[in-house]
């Protein structure tokens, strides 16, 4: 019994700092990925016309990105 209350709180330890690192990393990586839609916007007047780099790039951030964001 102490021994399964021990390993519950150092669980609980555990994954409070990784859920906050998590969080820290995915708001930079949605800053980014708005940052680089904003410099594809930019360079386009008509029509929105992502290159394959562009894709590739937001492609990535938004793995880090959570879905409910």
């Amino acid at each position: 019994m102490p021994l399964s209350i021990v390993t519950a709180l150092v669980r609980n330890l555990i994954t409070v700092p990784a859920a906050v690192l998590r969080s820290r990393v995915a708001k930079d990586a949605e800053v980014l990925a708005l940052r680089h839609e904003n410099a594809v916007l930019r360079r386009q007047i008509a029509r929105v016309r992502y290159e394959p780099a562009d894709r590739i790039w937001l492609a990535m951030l938004s793995r880090l990105v959570p879905r409910e964001r």
